[in-house]
Order: C-alpha cells, then sequence, then structure tokens
C-alpha cells in the first residue's frame, strides 16, 4: 500500500482489517444484520421523571438484539418458559396445575377414607 516511496498513514490498519486504503468496503444490510446477530446487541437506558427530588416514574429499557443461539449462549432463554411464546410452556404449566391437583385430590380422598377429615373439629 504504497504510492511510489511514501507509505500511506493507517496503511497497515486498513490491510489488517481487510479494507483498501482509498476507504472501507460499502457493508450491505445482510452483513450488518449477520454481524449483529452472530454477536448481539445491547441497548439500555433509564428515563426518570423527578418533581422537586421526589422519584415519580421510573422506567428502565432494555433492548438485546441476537439470534437465539446467542441467547441461548449467554443464558437469555425466556421465551422456552413463556406460556405466551412457546406451546411447550403452556404444556408444562397445565401439567404442574395438574399435578398439584391431583395431589390435592388424593389427599380428600384419603382423608375422606380414613373417615377424619382434616378440617373438621369434633
Amino acid at each position: 500500500m504504497t504510492t511510489g516511496n511514501v507509505i500511506q498513514p493507517g496503511a497497515e490498519a486498513a490491510q489488517l482489517y481487510g479494507v483498501s486504503a482509498s476507504g472501507p468496503a460499502p457493508a450491505n444490510l445482510g452483513d450488518i444484520l449477520e454481524r449483529v446477530l452472530d454477536k448481539g446487541l445491547v441497548i439500555a437506558g433509564d428515563i426518570q421523571v423527578n418533581l422537586l427530588d421526589i422519584e415519580l416514574l421510573t422506567i428502565k429499557l432494555r433492548l438485546i438484539v441476537a439470534s437465539l443461539e446467542t441467547a441461548r449462549e449467554v443464558g437469555i432463554n425466556w421465551w422456552e418458559n413463556d406460556p405466551w411464546l412457546s406451546a411447550d410452556a403452556g404444556r408444562r404449566a397445565d401439567e404442574r396445575e395438574l399435578r398439584a391437583e391431583n395431589r390435592k385430590l388424593r389427599g380428600r380422598i384419603s382423608e375422606l377414607e380414613s373417615g377424619e377429615p382434616n378440617g373438621s373439629r369434633r
């Protein structure tokens, strides 16, 4: 990356990052999106509304843009347990409720069969 015998400033860095000395190669939207999804992007901010040093409202904003693989790698998987977003999560919640109801009913049946109701006084 020389012009005659003169080395252009930053030419070595440009060569290292794969850009020409005339300027960076234009990145298309697909390349940018691929890089963001591969690495992840976090945008965080807080908004506070105060009146005479009294906090009236606080809004905490957190935006994470990443692929599902990248999110799982960093331990983010809330969508797997959200019944609105995952059919499996809804089924798991229903199964937990059914198991709890079965335990209560079995306990009540055993109380009735033994003749000693748990909640009554004699």
